[in-house]
Order: structure tokens, then sequence, then C-alpha cells
């Protein structure tokens, strides 16, 4: 019985480490076999197939800041792998959603501020409705202005009426401020590199569409 024990008890044994060693060795050769086919993916040499990635490829665009310029949509993942390589890092950020809407959409608030000395007046949006909050000075320019809805707030010395009332211009001011075509900056209009080098795009694309068609023959071979 001992023995009968013994036979079951080591026939257990054996079974349960065959089924460990088992799924050890599947662990061990799966993991090889991904590691494999990893690095013949790292060697496959990169064939683009848009134009940017034609143009990268051809060193006629040399930095990520002209693609960037011109506003062109990187398609490929190797054109970010092309400039920046191994200096690519990965960093994981938290984004929490903010929500600031009224029942008309979403409204983005306005405040300035103007200054007179050392007086600081800040006008601050308020609700419909909700009138004129300020004092007295503050409060006749702002009407004369045609604001109806507003909160304010002011620091410094607001006992000197001429700096308080200037402060309170200031402020006003800045909220019709705005710049005329005369003092837009001059902008230079350059060529798009789709348009700078169309001959270029026009000869690779037939060598590119050849070695495409070239490594699908083994493969449906």
């Amino acid at each position: 019985m001992a023995d009968d024990a013994g036979g079951r008890g080591g026939f257990r044994g054996g079974f349960g480490t065959g089924g460990r060693g088992r799924g050890r060795g599947r662990g061990r050769g799966r993991g090889r076999g991904r590691g494999a086919r990893g690095g013949k993916s790292e060697d496959k040499e990169w064939v683009p197939v848009t134009k940017l990635g034609r143009l990268v490829k051809d060193m006629k665009i040399k930095t990520l800041e002209e693609i960037y310029l011109y506003s062109l949509p990187i398609k490929e993942s190797e054109i970010i792998d092309f400039f920046l390589g191994s200096a690519l890092k990965d960093e994981v950020l938290k984004i929490m959603p903010v929500q600031k809407q009224t029942r008309a959409g979403q409204r983005t608030r306005f405040k300035v501020t103007g200054r007179c000395g050392s007086v600081l007046v800040r006008l601050i949006p308020a609700p419909r409705g909700t009138g004129i909050v300020s004092a007295p000075v503050p409060k006749k320019l702002l009407m004369m202005a045609g604001i109806d809805d507003c909160y304010t707030s002011a620091r410094g010395c607001t006992a000197t009426l001429g700096n308080f009332a200037k402060a309170t211009f200031d402020a006003i001011s800045k909220t019709y401020s705005y710049l005329t075509p005369d003092l837009w900056k001059e902008t230079v209009f350059a060529k798009s590199p789709y348009q700078e080098f169309t001959d270029h795009l026009a000869k690779t694309h037939t060598r590119v569409s050849v070695q495409r068609s070239q490594g699908a023959l083994p493969a449906a071979s």
C-alpha cells in the first residue's frame, strides 16, 4: 500500500512537475518566437507609401519643423522614427475634463485690467441682469461706455479719483483694442514641399511602386 501510495504520489508529483515544465517551456518558446519576429521587422527596410514619406527618406525635408510649418499630415509612424529615433520617449498625462458651458453653448470669459499710477482696475463679465457692481466713479464710465453687466475690482490708492478714473478708462479701451491691417505682421508665402519637389515625386513614384510589387511577389509565391 505504501508503494502504491508512493506510486500514486509519485505519479501526481511527476504529473505536476511535468505540467509546470510544459508551462515554462511554452512560455520560453513563445517569448523567443515573438522576439525573433520583432527583430525581423526592425531589420526590414522602410518603403514609404506617401509623398511626405518619400520626401523625408530622400532628405528633401530635413526637420520636423518643416512639416509643421506647412501643416502636412503625418500618416506614417516611420517619419517620426526617422527624425527622432532613440530620442523618442513616452509620457503619461492624466487629463481631467473641465466643463464651462451656458445654455447657448460654450462661452469664453474675458477679463481686462487697466492701470494708472498705483491704481489697478479689473473688469470681469457678469451674468445678464446683474448690473454694474462697482464704485461710483468707474460705474459712471462703464455706463457711458454702454456696459450693462460687469463686476469690478480695484487695488491701490483709489482715493485719487484721477488715477481711479484713468485706470478704468484704460481697462475699457482694452475691450475694443484690435490690430488694423497696417499693423499686421508681413507674411512671406513659400511653396509647399509637394509643389517644390513635384518633379522628384514623379520620378520616385514609379521606383517605389516597383519595389512594393517586388516585395509582394515572394509572399504570393
